[in-house]
């Protein structure tokens, strides 16, 4: 049965309202006289949300981190707090992981690299973990490695020589706008996104097999991801909700200058919409306790393709266009 989440993200789109509430009366989530969801195409993309989350502390939207998976390759799209716990929680390894792609260097994308890390070498990785981010990221990484280099060689010399150390070892490499590399199939490139004060902060397009993606990561509006999401399969944009903004401007000064660098919930539908995309998800939910049905409404307001409120845990599988989360609910989005 589908959680209350579930229903009151897609309101505001009746035909996927009518497929979900189909789902609750258990029948078949399409009617006679909808299309019935095509079958998945072998090495397809599907992307799985590991966190929805911000710096707010939820147990529901842990710290943003996404998984692209492409028959056996996985991409991991920044590395917030709880990433290996939900991984495994998805049915996935850290061990296996093909690559790491982080968008910027704020702490709640990339708090639990050294934990990425180290989970990673003790199930059993013999490799150094590649991770491709803006220029700083070497630093920072080799800082997280200095800071635990006691621990560590303690744990290694207490493991002894039997074990290989290889995956200790990250492999950094930062990048600037443009093409990135092909990782098991997929095609990646950085798109230079405007999350200013923060210098370097990019999104991410994917392509594998006709197929795009595009992630946002952390940005206010600009151009330049725009033209990047133009006739994208799916855009996974971040979100701050406008009724909660206002909130927070009375709150705060700093709450006001929060929400400048962020795309607002009454802007993201118009930027799918003008882009063209076949889907939109979001995610990176602020406040991460949103009334789900509100959003769904600032966003259908430009919007009228599917769209949904990525929760953690969920999947989306981008030929199918369907979404089956935590618990097993699944959600068959219409074609626009």
């Amino acid at each position: 049965m589908p959680s209350n989440s579930s229903a009151n993200q897609i309101r505001g789109h009746r035909r996927v309202r009518g497929k979900l509430m189909r789902m609750r009366q258990g029948e078949p989530p399409h009617a006679p006289g909808d299309a019935a969801p095509t079958s998945p195409r072998d090495g397809g993309m599907k992307v799985t949300f590991l966190g929805t989350g911000v710096p707010v502390v939820s147990t529901e939207r842990y710290g943003a981190a996404q998984v692209v998976s492409h028959g056996d390759a996985r991409i991991l799209i920044d590395c917030g707090s709880g990433v290996t716990q939900r991984m495994v929680a998805a049915g996935m390894a850290p061990r296996d992981l093909d690559v790491v792609l982080l968008t910027h260097l704020h702490s709640d994308h990339v708090m639990d690299a050294f934990q990425l890390i180290m989970s990673s070498w003790v199930g059993g990785r013999d490799r150094p973990l590649p991770i491709f981010g803006p220029p700083g990221t070497r630093r920072f990484v080799e800082g997280l490695m200095d800071a635990w280099r006691p621990e560590l060689e303690q744990r290694i010399a207490h493991v002894g020589p039997g074990q290989s150390t290889a995956a200790l070892q990250a492999d950094v490499t930062e990048i600037g706008p443009g093409p990135v590399g092909t990782f098991g199939g997929v095609e990646v490139e950085a798109i230079e996104v405007d999350h200013r004060p923060v210098v370097h902060a990019y999104g991410f397009a994917l392509q594998a097999e006709g197929q795009r993606v595009v992630f946002s990561g952390d940005t206010k509006p600009c151009k330049s991801l725009a033209l990047a999401a133009k006739g994208a399969d799916l855009l996974v944009h971040e979100v701050i909700v406008a009724t909660a903004t206002a909130d927070l401007m009375r709150a705060s000064d700093s709450a006001a200058k929060i929400v400048a660098y962020h795309t607002r919930s009454d802007v993201v539908g118009k930027i799918a919409a003008d882009a063209g995309v076949g889907c939109l998800a979001l995610t990176h939910i602020a406040p991460p306790n949103v009334d789900r049905g509100r959003l769904m409404d600032d966003v259908a307001a430009d919007y009228h393709g599917p769209a949904f409120i990525a929760e953690d845990l969920s999947t989306i599988d981008v030929s199918s266009r369907r979404v089956t989360f935590a618990g097993g609910a699944v959600l068959a989005l219409a074609r626009r």
